[in-house]
């Protein structure tokens, strides 16, 4: 609990929109986007992502813990991490799924993705009680009764998106390091490398996989189809500064050979406003549920500090 504390009460405020993402042929502006890409103008009752989750959530109790069927084996052949212009995915083979917890059938795993800010600024998209973390990653799933992605995009609950805050440590994460690793092999837009698949699993904060926020919502870049039944967990996932920095540094918007290089920062879209949508709280979710954290005196938090850090050596 003192660590869980300390991320959602002592993370520093960042503003909620980016600043230098572009999607595609210039369009740098997510505000801006519906003039460009129609479905992504956010109307009243919308159901547009990323949002703030806050107190205002409403506990489920029929929200357990989701089946990730094969994400503790190993598949064979290799997996593709590709840089697309306007963020690092990693496009993963048939055989993994997600079911349960309340998603309206199983959904086959497609690729995972990231966001995250610059050296200054943090640049996970979803919020919580307007906090921001470093990264976030997307686990894209996909309704199994659909033959592809466009298909999927016609129904209202096509895809099924996990969402992971990413926070940072002092040690390495080596779970991530097949991901952070090959980064600089794909530092520019169109390089794809080849990695050996690894248990999906094993980047996971296994032990909170209970605790989570669930949303009907949107892609979180265009054509921003409100497809999405997002389910964002609470538990981040831990990396060092050395691996944040691999994506911060060393990724770039722009080709190699390019006149002109611009490294890839703030690839978030900006908040949107829940309207009449429910934020359900699954079974086991604790932190928005909670009282709202007292503010700390400077000594208080100097002591949370030193034991979270006690806490996260033996974690990692």
């Amino acid at each position: 609990m003192v660590l869980m504390y300390l991320v959602i009460c002592s993370v520093v405020l960042l503003p909620s929109s980016s600043s230098d993402f572009c999607y595609d042929e210039g369009y740098c502006d997510p505000y801006a986007w519906g003039d460009y890409f129609p479905s992504c103008h956010p109307i009243i009752e919308g159901h547009h992502s990323p949002i703030n989750l806050d107190h205002q959530v409403r506990r489920n109790l029929s929200l357990d813990m989701l089946h990730l069927e094969g994400f503790d084996s190993t598949q064979r052949g290799r997996w593709r991490l590709k840089n697309d212009g306007h963020s690092i995915m990693l496009e993963v083979d048939s055989g993994m799924t997600v079911s349960g917890g309340g998603l309206p059938g199983t959904y086959e795993t497609v690729q995972l993705h990231f966001h995250w800010g610059s050296s200054s600024t943090n640049g996970s998209e979803h919020t919580i009680g307007q906090l921001r973390f470093p990264m976030e990653m997307h686990i894209v799933n996909m309704k199994s009764i659909h033959p592809n992605l466009t298909a999927a995009l016609d129904d209202p609950t096509g895809l099924a998106v996990l969402g992971f805050f990413i926070d940072v440590a002092y040690a390495d994460n080596v779970n991530f390091r097949p991901i952070s690793d090959a980064v600089p092999s794909v530092a520019y837009k169109g390089q794809t490398a080849s990695i050996r698949p690894f248990p999906l699993i094993s980047l996971l904060p296994q032990n909170n996989l209970s605790q989570y926020y669930r949303y009907h919502g949107s892609l979180t870049t265009p054509p921003c189809s409100q497809v999405v039944l997002w389910t964002v967990y609470e538990a981040p996932i831990y990396i060092s500064w050395a691996q944040l920095k691999q994506f911060v540094n060393g990724v770039y918007s722009t080709e190699e050979g390019a006149e002109k290089q611009a490294h890839l920062h703030n690839n978030f879209r900006h908040i949107h406003p829940t309207f009449s949508r429910t934020v359900y709280a699954s079974k086991d979710a604790r932190v928005l549920t909670d009282a709202t954290c007292p503010p700390l005196s400077g000594a208080a938090f100097t002591l949370l500090i030193a034991l979270t850090v006690t806490g996260l050596s033996s974690a990692l």
